[in-house]
């Protein structure tokens, strides 16, 4: 079952979100697909750290993914 991800008011989270359940639903293993994700953030903010952007993809993953809640997470300040 796919979740909408359309309530996420974040865009690099909600392209995280996406960019994960698409490349699992299409066969990609978990940690090419966290690592794909870990990049996508980093091009949303390349001054980020490589352990930032792991901690929030992280997060993302379980809060949206694992436990599919849709409430607000911690992040970015990007809005």
């Amino acid at each position: 079952m796919v979740r909408e991800v359309n309530g996420i008011a974040r865009r690099c989270e909600r392209a995280v979100v996406t960019a994960y359940r698409d490349l699992r639903g299409h066969g990609t293993a978990d940690p090419e697909a966290f690592r794909a994700c870990t990049t996508l953030y980093r091009i949303h903010h390349p001054e980020a750290s490589i352990e930032e952007a792991r901690r929030l993809v992280a997060e993302w993953i379980d809060h949206h993914v694992v436990r599919g809640a849709s409430g607000p997470t911690p992040g970015c300040d990007c809005g």
